[in-house]
């Protein structure tokens, strides 16, 4: 009897040893395969209105990358007052650009940051030129993925002369793909300035004029997204690429 009960025992540890190895090396091989995955760096591209802002909400949720926007990060360090945010304030006071050496800084000094070393980043519509492409390679910028979103011109001139803003609310709409509700008078809602078909014409020939020297830079990284479609289909496109 005692033998038996000392092998059952025995037997017990050892089915017991085994599985604790077993999960100790399914843990190692998870954190391991962690370790192995880098964050996601990505760039994205397209014309105005081709849809960035939305589908740059959707990456930002489904894949948890940290968004960058060169002009949202060139406000915030003017605010700031860091030492390029006053460079480049005195740039813009004397009514000169900020030069491509400053936004670069800018753009290393945020990707270098925790959030984005941790997360990964979105880099949203830039570089905007050959130039800041190669800049951005000499400084060690360079995006696992790169995607553009394809609209035809029309489609883009309908979709910025049709918006429409409600001051009281801050809502904005769209006469045609996304009308006010019958409670909103539409005399009410206000038209910006520049969202007009010659403005918006300026703007796509200066997008069109730099975009095929940027896709070359990035070569087989690229992935062409038909943005004329419904957003969902515009968003399942993008994500099946993104987690290829």
């Amino acid at each position: 009897m005692g033998d038996c009960g000392s092998k059952t025992v025995a037997k017990q540890v050892e089915e017991g040893t085994a599985k604790a190895t077993a999960a100790a090396e399914g843990a190692v091989a998870e954190v391991t395969g962690q370790k192995a995955k880098e964050p996601l760096k990505i760039i994205i591209a397209g014309a105005p209105a081709s849809g960035k802002g939305t589908q740059c909400e959707v990456i930002v949720e489904k894949c948890g990358v940290t968004h960058i926007s060169t002009g949202d990060l060139l406000r915030d360090n003017v605010k700031r007052e860091t030492e390029l945010g006053l460079q480049a304030k005195e740039k813009m006071e004397n009514g000169a650009l900020v030069p491509d050496e400053l936004i670069i800084e800018l753009v290393k000094t945020r990707l270098a940051e925790t959030d984005c070393v941790s997360h990964g980043w979105l880099l949203d519509g830039f570089p905007r030129t050959a130039a800041q492409a190669d800049a951005l390679e000499a400084a060690g910028i360079r995006p696992d993925k790169f995607v553009i979103l394809n609209v035809p011109d029309d489609v883009l001139v309908e979709r910025v002369v049709g918006r429409r803003t409600d001051p009281e609310t801050g809502k904005i709409y769209h006469m045609k793909f996304n009308p006010p509700p019958e409670d909103v008078p539409v005399e009410r809602l206000t038209q910006r300035a520049d969202d007009n078909e010659e403005t918006v014409m300026k703007r796509v020939a200066a997008y069109h004029e730099h975009v095929a020297a940027i896709l070359g830079k990035y070569g087989p990284l690229v992935h062409h997204v038909d943005g004329n479609r419904d957003k969902g289909e515009v968003s399942a496109d993008i994500l099946e690429y993104l987690h290829r």
